[in-house]
């Protein structure tokens, strides 16, 4: 396989095909320059022609993953003439979801980036153009945009997450709601009664797609709310 993939041109954007293909079956921490380059058939230094850095590659990672996202949304966009500005974003917002379920490196890459992928700009531009096309003012959509936080990415960036490589297993998970039950009895039986479902995708701690979905609902129809009251006073 390598002497096949030697053998074809080497380019940024084969480059980066293959770091994110990479990210996703080993994760991020698995993607070195010379790893990428013995899964390319290369020399590692003449990944270097493309990528001048390992941050260099990490961002155009993130940049790959962005043009995923602007992709899907386009063709929804296409697609979707005559929807309200709700289902519009709604769909927007999920389908972003979905991209990063399969690349669940991704929330915790895109937050270590020094600047804002040049992709992000065009992609929020249009969630603006969606709100002021459906009545929102300028105030009510720049207030909207910090209600989404990230949500139209596809995930929920929480404050606090446990300590990577916590143990999750079911008794050690009893053990410590018991621990917690006399101190914090409220928390507790919320907790309890919240254990997060098997089967239900999650992208990170308190981050899964039954959440996402009641906290992209609630904001979107409290917005449309508010848009109503603001049409009212104009």
């Amino acid at each position: 396989m390598a002497a096949r993939a030697s053998r074809q041109p080497l380019s940024r954007k084969r480059v980066l095909a293959a770091a994110v293909a990479l990210a996703d079956a080993e994760g991020i921490q698995a993607l070195t320059m010379r790893r990428l380059a013995g899964d390319l058939g290369v020399e590692a230094m003449s990944l270097y022609h493309h990528l001048p850095a390992k941050e260099a590659l990490l961002d155009g990672v993130v940049e790959t993953v962005i043009a995923e996202i602007d992709a899907v949304v386009g063709r929804l966009s296409a697609n979707g003439d005559g929807e309200d500005w709700r289902t519009r974003l709604r769909g927007q917002f999920l389908a972003a979801r979905q991209i990063m379920l399969r690349h669940p490196w991704m929330p915790g890459l895109l937050g270590s980036r020094r600047a804002i992928p040049v992709g992000l700009y065009t992609y929020y531009d249009g969630i603006v153009g969606t709100l002021l096309q459906a009545g929102f003012s300028h105030h009510l959509a720049h207030r909207a945009l910090h209600a989404f936080g990230s949500l139209p990415l596809g995930f929920a960036q929480e404050v606090f997450s446990p300590a990577a490589g916590a143990s999750m297993e079911a008794d050690v998970a009893e053990a410590d709601l018991a621990a917690m039950a006399s101190a914090l009895p409220h928390l507790t039986a919320m907790v309890a009664t919240e254990m997060h479902d098997g089967t239900d995708p999650t992208l990170g701690w308190c981050d899964s797609q039954l959440e996402f979905e009641f906290t992209l609902n609630l904001l979107l129809d409290g917005l449309e709310r508010l848009r109503g009251r603001d049409r009212i006073r104009s």
